[in-house]
């Protein structure tokens, strides 16, 4: 009896550690997830501002506004090409690098990918109302945080929904870039609908794969290891949030 005694309190003093390991594991990918939209939504407002003439330029927009130089080589230029699939390209990079990088290095890495996500999204203040940027973050934080803490606390595996949801991100991948060149409104309405959907599911999929990783590997963890998971964490969270944000801005964002 006193061998089960033993037994069963050691059982559940490493269920307790791996409980307060696992709540300090998701407070670093939520505050890392955080730290990136926040440089994320300084750059692009801070860009947008850098892109916007105070005086007539021969670059007029429709609402009465003027490009400057810089702003018309961001959104005009053939650079915007680049500037647009940047970010996709150093998502599949980081993805290649991260196990030959330190954690250090991945987090400024990612930081990195955040200041050119915001190059990339700048041209949403250029393109809607800054009361219903506002108002789409509030609605998309709302949303996030409770597919989050779904993803967090539900006992139902979720695992069968991560090859589906992948299988419609590729389709929805390939359906906005063919609607690049084709411009339908009908498509783009539909790739919003189906975006807000994998990305509503792929928030409580990636919360609960990160949470069930954490505890697979609980007992052979280490720092590097876990420094490294916290960061790939908060990047497919992060992904999944501006994703969401900016399917929702297609319905919820007034056009200047």
């Amino acid at each position: 009896m006193a061998d089960y005694q033993t037994i069963r309190a050691g059982a559940g003093t490493r269920t307790a550690q791996i409980d307060v390991g696992l709540r300090a594991h998701m407070n670093k990918v939520y505050g890392t997830m955080s730290v990136g939209l926040l440089i994320t939504a300084l750059a692009a407002w801070a860009i947008s501002n850098m892109a916007v003439s105070g005086t007539p330029t021969e670059y007029a927009m429709g609402d009465g506004t003027y490009l400057s130089q810089f702003g018309y080589a961001l959104y005009a230029s053939p650079l915007k090409w680049v500037i647009m699939f940047a970010p996709l390209v150093m998502v599949f990079a980081f993805g290649a690098v991260i196990n030959r990088i330190s954690a250090a290095g991945a987090q400024l890495f990612f930081y990195v990918y955040a200041a050119l996500m915001g190059l990339s999204l700048s041209s949403i203040f250029l393109v809607f109302t800054g009361m219903s940027i506002a108002q789409t973050f509030l609605v998309t934080s709302i949303s996030f945080a409770g597919l989050s803490l779904y993803g967090y606390t539900t006992k139902k595996d979720l695992s069968g929904m991560g090859t589906f949801l992948m299988m419609g991100l590729i389709g929805l991948i390939v359906a906005s870039i063919v609607n690049i060149f084709l411009a339908s409104s009908a498509l783009a309405f539909a790739i919003s609908v189906i975006g807000v959907l994998i990305f509503a599911g792929l928030t409580a999929y990636d919360t609960q794969s990160i949470k069930t990783d954490y505890i697979a590997h609980a007992q052979a963890m280490d720092n590097e290891w876990l420094g490294k998971s916290a960061i790939m964490g908060a990047l497919k969270l992060y992904l999944d949030f501006i994703n969401l944000f900016m399917f929702l801005l297609q319905f919820m964002g007034d056009r200047k």
